[in-house]
């Protein structure tokens, strides 16, 4: 038996008894729920992890390819032409919008992008380096698709890192202090009401060895009693009492006064 911190204060009886388990069960499914998902989260961390890695080597390669295209554009179509990219785009053509996924009751935050409206610098630099400005568009369209794969991905591996380590947090406590304390706690009602039954038996068994004791002294008395009205009925028959006997024999030991007429 462990110590009283290592248990709950409760009164030793049945009921609680039936409540402490109860919990002890509440507890154990808990745990096990808990467990299978920390175990699906760390898979999918896991994933999200490798994800990210490959995004990332690829990133550096995109990245690479773009700046590439856009020295090339420069070259061919002359320095002017980020000035006539920004005056020919009066909105955002790619962007952005979010979602949530459900992964074991955590929800986690996914971007990705869309097209909108119709590209209007498809004939920009046409006289000069249309071509490369056509490839520098799509370097950099490929780039922004990684980028928010990227971003997706990096916010849902630390949304996944802090639900894990919560999950975690509530896995240990249950399997470190709920359960053993409460199975603790099962132990020690046990160990009262098992006491208290083998003081009531030792009571009971107390009381019925007196109770046999009286019946004995009883029958004993009784029997003592048969025999001397047995005794006495016996005498009766043969015309003195026991009583009568016993009074003429007191009678003869006394002398009798001379009586003078």
């Amino acid at each position: 038996m462990s110590g009283q911190s290592q248990r709950l204060n409760v009164v030793p009886t049945v009921t609680m008894l039936g409540v402490i388990k109860a919990r002890l069960v509440g507890a154990t499914r808990g745990h096990a729920l808990l467990k299978k998902k920390s175990d699906a989260l760390t898979v999918q961390f896991r994933q999200i992890l490798k994800d990210i890695v490959s995004t990332k080597e690829s990133m550096g390669d995109v990245m690479k390819t773009s700046s590439f295209a856009l020295t090339e554009v420069k070259y061919a179509a002359g320095e002017n032409i980020k000035h006539v990219v920004l005056e020919n785009v009066q909105s955002a053509t790619i962007k952005v919008r979010s979602r949530q996924d459900n992964i074991a009751g955590v929800k986690l935050p996914k971007f990705e992008h869309f097209s909108e409206g119709e590209t209007k610098n498809d004939l920009t630099g046409l006289a000069r380096g249309g071509q490369q400005v056509q490839a520098c568009r799509a370097a950099y369209v490929k780039s922004i698709e990684l980028l928010v794969e990227l971003a997706s991905l990096q916010t849902s591996f630390l949304t996944l890192d802090e639900a894990i380590k919560t999950t975690n947090r509530r896995v240990n406590a249950l399997e470190n202090v709920v359960k053993p304390r409460l199975e603790n706690t099962v132990l020690y009602i046990k160990g009262e009401l098992d006491e208290l039954e083998r003081e009531d038996f030792f009571r009971l068994k107390k009381i019925q060895g007196y109770k046999k004791r009286e019946v004995e002294r009883q029958m004993l008395a009784s029997k003592q009693y048969a025999e001397e009205k047995a005794a006495e009925e016996i005498s009766l028959k043969r015309g003195i009492s026991l009583g009568t006997a016993h009074n003429l024999l007191s009678h003869a030991s006394q002398k009798d006064e001379d009586i003078i007429f």
